[in-house]
């Protein structure tokens, strides 16, 4: 064997060899990104379910759909303006950990829905007099709601997190 045909043997061999690890890399990298892939397929579906809990929250707590919601037979003012609040701040912390999921102004957003409303309730509650009923509380609550539309921040909060999780759609 010459050393024309040695060097060529080798060459060929050196190709091979690349070859091979060029293939390898390459499965590996396409087995990398179908991983990535999946994990964002993922995270895009983690935020979305955020957002659908989100929308779903704020229309738990919207004032309207609170009252109807919550028994007010036999009940006090007091004790519905504290049936009301406690029922918001119970469904506000039941979807906390959805902030991770969603932009910080979406978070900001349903949580000044949240105060907005606990606001609403408690100072039409302190025009009532103390010996008022829990539905006189409720009547003030849609009487207001009804003579200021834009009072409430349940109609906007709901377009900015529709919008917000369309982004990612």
């Amino acid at each position: 064997m010459s050393t024309f045909e040695t060097i060529v043997i080798i060459l060929l061999g050196v190709v091979f060899l690349a070859m091979i690890w060029i293939i390898t890399e390459f499965s590996g990298l396409k087995g990398d990104i179908k991983a990535k892939l999946g994990i964002n397929n993922e995270t895009i579906k983690l935020k979305l379910q955020a957002y659908e809990r989100l929308t779903l929250l704020c229309e738990r707590i919207a004032l309207q759909n609170l009252i109807s919601r919550l028994p007010n037979s036999g009940l006090t003012g007091r004790q519905m303006q504290y049936s009301l609040v406690e029922a918001i701040k119970s469904e506000f912390e039941y979807n906390i950990s959805q902030q991770v999921y969603v932009s910080p102004d979406a978070w900001r957003a349903v949580s000044n829905l949240k105060e907005q409303n606990v606001y609403i309730i408690n100072q039409l509650a302190t025009t009532l007099p103390f010996n008022a009923s829990g539905m006189d509380l409720n009547k003030q609550i849609i009487d207001y709601l009804m003579s200021n539309p834009k009072a409430s921040l349940h109609t906007v909060v709901l377009e900015a997190l529709n919008y917000e999780a369309k982004k990612i759609m």
